[in-house]
């Protein structure tokens, strides 16, 4: 049963504890929200309290929107899930692969499809490890090089993949390509096209790439929390485009209304923003049981959909707390969203703590699920 104290409890211990600067969390069941909580401090320079209102940085958590975005355009049948992207973006017409498997760079078996970019099959990277596509990547360097979408994708399609398409889940810059299909397919910018067909119908008022002067001094601020030591302040380093895989800023409500439509199938207060059978395409897994290795996707029981992993079987004992069929997603500052259909359920919750802390996503899973 799901206890708004024990949530309390935990939340209030993360910040007590030292293991996040401030903290906040939001959960709805049932048709209304049960619990909302915030604690510590969103800046602790200027001692400014985590509040409702405070604006975070999702990183990530961009991706089910931008996911969300595409998979509009593909109810309105502007592309097939199983289209190569080099349909629409030419520059991803002749791939190369260069594995970790000695057999050198060599051109790609078939090409990257639209499916693939949308759970992370494609081979595209972020360069998290060390083989030749990742060294290729961070000599490349283009999420910080590219002007644009338009630039990255470009950049991106000259580099090698780090498997062979649809062969493994690996994360990476899928989703950045995802975005630039948007625009392709959408015909305007993905930044303008996200708030117009969901931030702006949905009610998500204040999230977006970039925020106004005005709204600034609610801002939280990211630390590192070296154990012993005061909290180190990361600097505001803004993106140089509107990325699908990160970047979007906005307050706890406004997510949590992205949560909720997933959760009512598409739809929330009455705006539709996809088909109910879209919804149920995004939330089941879309690996192949033979899709290996798995980067950090390590447990049995989850799988990918598209934008978010999907439990896909009972947790054991080692894993946190989560339900079959749920839908989840976090991002690098250790902000969580999840939506567990089976129990009419979202939750959302924000930190600013770099490096991202999977223990704090473990200890709020254990607080909801009991």
């Amino acid at each position: 049963m799901l206890s708004p104290r024990r949530i309390e409890r935990m939340l209030r211990s993360a910040v007590a504890d030292g293991r996040a600067a401030g903290v906040s969390a939001v959960v709805w069941q049932g048709g209304a929200e049960r619990y909302f909580g915030a604690f510590g401090l969103a800046d602790v320079e200027a001692k400014r309290p985590m509040a409702r209102n405070t604006l975070a940085r999702i990183w990530s958590m961009t991706k089910p929107v931008a996911s969300v975005a595409l998979m509009r355009l593909w109810d309105a049948g502007r592309f097939r899930l199983d289209d190569p992207i080099a349909l629409y973006l030419p520059e991803f017409k002749s791939m190369r692969v260069h594995a970790d498997d000695g057999r050198g760079e060599r051109p790609a078996e078939r090409p990257i499809l639209v499916s693939d970019v949308l759970r992370h099959t494609s081979g595209l990277t972020y360069a998290m490890e060390d083989g030749p596509a990742d060294r290729a990547f961070r000599a490349a360097n283009p999420l910080e090089t590219s002007r644009d979408l338009a630039a990255f994708s470009r950049a991106v399609a000259a580099l090698p993949l780090r498997h062979e398409p649809g062969t493994a889940w690996h994360y990476g810059t899928s989703t950045d390509i995802v975005a630039r299909l948007v625009e392709v397919l959408g015909d305007e910018p993905f930044n303008a096209h996200v708030r117009r067909h969901i931030l702006q119908p949905l009610g998500m008022k204040e999230t977006d790439w970039t925020q106004p002067e005005a709204r600034k001094d609610r801002l939280a601020a990211t630390y590192r929390l070296p154990e012993g030591a005061p909290p180190q302040r990361e600097p505001d380093v803004p993106f140089t485009f509107a990325s699908g895989g990160a970047g979007l800023i906005g307050p706890i409500d406004d997510y949590l209304r992205f949560a909720r439509m997933l959760l009512g199938e598409g739809e929330l207060d009455g705006v539709r923003v996809l088909r109910p059978a879209t919804v149920k395409v995004m939330l089941v897994d879309h690996l192949d049981p033979a899709t290996s290795p798995r980067h950090f996707l390590k447990s049995p029981g989850l799988g990918f959909g598209f934008g978010g992993s999907v439990r896909i079987a009972p947790t054991t004992a080692d894993e946190p707390a989560s339900a079959v069929g749920e839908f989840s997603w976090g991002g690098a500052a250790s902000t969580l969203f999840w939506v567990d259909p089976a129990n009419r359920l979202a939750v959302v919750f924000f930190a600013q703590k770099l490096p991202f802390d999977e223990a704090l996503h473990r200890e709020v899973r254990r607080a909801v699920y009991g």
